[in-house]
């Protein structure tokens, strides 16, 4: 697989150029993005990952604010408690402040994903702690929408980084299956207007041609 200080002046035009939400229900074609900040000039590492308690086997709804607008993202911490926990705590500690999403497959791939979560944008950073595999679908299929962790290498190889699926993709059946943790729930359209643009430079799985940055991640527990 592959914490700059913003000054107030960018901070403003970045919040009047992004609105405060975006339905799903919002075509991709409407969608209007600001320039994405520049990646994090430190980024944070951890010793271990957080218990798989701090999820509390609970809903969460976490709120990734981006520069192209908002995604909503239910998590479920009863299906994949560790995984859950580990977002969880990435989120409060503002590891993934600025982080761009580097990687875009192009349809004729066979995957429809968007890469994101590695603050460094190069597809090799990690929080500095690793955790295994959970509620990997046994059909090898992801549906529109999903939320599954990305891996370094193998099923013990889970870190920061996650897929967003723009379209339903299936995964040959000799592939090991991603952890599924979460579904969008609102904003897909920021999504489909990133998937639209394509590859950069055309390249099949490539940085994304429209850049999409998180300039916040916010998690709640549902009541």
């Amino acid at each position: 697989m592959a914490i700059a200080i913003l000054p107030l002046a960018v901070i403003a035009a970045v919040a009047l150029a992004v609105p405060l939400f975006q339905g799903s229900d919002q075509a991709a074609d409407r969608v209007t993005c600001a320039q994405a900040p520049p990646t994090p000039e430190t980024i944070k590492h951890f010793s271990a990952p957080p218990p798989p308690e701090l999820a509390d086997r609970a809903l969460w709804l976490a709120t990734l604010r981006t520069n192209c607008g908002p995604i909503q993202i239910q998590l479920d911490g009863l299906a994949a408690p560790q995984t859950v926990a580990s977002f969880i705590f990435l989120a409060r500690h503002g590891y993934w402040h600025d982080s761009p999403c580097h990687r875009l497959t192009a349809a004729r791939t066979g995957m429809y994903l968007l890469q994101c979560g590695d603050p460094t944008g190069t597809g090799l950073g990690t929080p500095g702690y690793s955790f295994g595999t959970e509620n990997a679908p046994a059909s090898h299929e992801y549906a529109r929408g999903t939320v599954a962790m990305a891996r370094e290498g193998g099923p013990g190889s889970n870190g920061s980084q996650f897929f967003i699926f723009y379209r339903d993709t299936a995964l040959p059946s000799r592939a090991v299956g991603f952890s599924i943790f979460g579904n969008v729930t609102a904003g897909m359209a920021v999504v489909d207007a990133v998937a639209d643009k394509g590859p950069e430079d055309g390249v099949q799985d490539h940085h994304p041609f429209q850049p999409i940055s998180f300039l916040s991640v916010r998690v709640v527990k549902e009541v």
